[in-house]
């Protein structure tokens, strides 16, 4: 194990908590005995560039701080490798750091918590999702649900699960069903009328809804919880219950377990990790033990 670990940084994360976040980090890391680097970037391509650069120059771990959006580049640059990945949550929704118990806007523990795993056992093995050459680490999101996203990251307002709140209300007047065309692991297609599919490698995203809360990511499969048609008062009767993950036991909703899916729907755009993916049809499938996490 090399001693000089990456810090991988978003500084504009929760409204610059990411660059605030890098500096307590740093200095729990080389308290721990690690050398440490700080990586950024232009753009988001260009520091996914230098975090791949750094896993090839053979650093000891990539710490991404900040949201998920970082946690999103940082999986696509340690999946497949022997390089564990740390996370310092600095951002808004933080639904990968809470996935695994980690601490959330304290930017010394959650080093602290990494440069231990590090010395302890070097990383724990867990499941990413793949969709294309998109690795994810928590949810897939498509309709009603990708809709509120999309809203939810052009707000400008509250961070977190209010800013989704807030979308999600703004949606609700274009509430309809969509036709779905679902296959699962290379079975038959079904045709079904749904609010939205979302498929989960983790339990959690947009700031704490526990969509898929019995997702796990150790156990090689995807929990894909769909919602049926429902109305506008059955959704928001029922979307309080999200956060606690007492959804499932509604009529209108179905859990689904597979290795892979394949999701078609017209004027559907999916989301991974908070992070577009683009327009349906796609096929996402989970790869077990994809990423090393420092985590307890």
């Amino acid at each position: 194990m090399t001693s000089e670990i990456t810090l991988f940084v978003n500084p504009a994360a929760g409204r610059g908590r990411g660059a605030h976040a890098a500096q307590p980090a740093a200095r729990a890391l080389r308290d721990a005995g690690f050398s440490v680097r700080t990586v950024l970037g232009s753009d988001a391509a260009d520091a996914l560039d230098r975090a791949r650069a750094a896993v090839a120059g053979g650093t000891g771990a990539l710490i991404a701080v900040g949201g998920d959006g970082m946690v999103s580049l940082a999986l696509r640059a340690v999946a497949g490798t022997e390089v564990p990945l740390g996370v310092v949550a600095a951002g808004s929704g933080n639904d990968y750091a809470r996935s695994y118990g980690l601490p959330i806007r304290k930017p010394a523990a959650a080093a602290a918590v990494a440069a231990t795993a590090l010395k302890e056992h070097g990383g724990r093995p867990a499941d990413l999702g793949r969709a294309g050459d998109h690795w994810f680490g928590t949810v897939l999101a498509s309709g009603f649900d990708s809709r509120v996203n999309d809203r939810g990251n052009r707000l400008r307002g509250p961070v977190g699960r209010f800013r989704y709140d807030l979308a999600l209300l703004a949606e609700l007047a274009a509430l309809r069903p969509i036709p779905y065309r679902i296959g699962l692991d290379g079975g038959p297609v079904r045709e079904i009328a749904a609010t939205l599919v979302a498929v989960g490698n983790n339990a959690s995203y947009g700031g704490g809804m526990r969509i898929c809360p019995g997702a796990r990511a150790d156990d090689g499969l995807f929990d894909i919880t769909v919602v049926g048609p429902c109305s506008r008062t059955t959704l928001l009767r029922v979307f309080p219950r999200v956060y606690r993950g007492s959804h499932l036991s509604h009529p209108a909703v179905t859990v689904l377990r597979a290795r892979s899916v394949t999701l078609e729907a017209p004027g559907v755009t999916a989301y991974a990790d908070g992070e577009p993916l683009g327009p349906l049809p796609l096929a996402a499938g989970t790869v077990p033990g994809a990423v090393r996490l420092l985590v307890p």
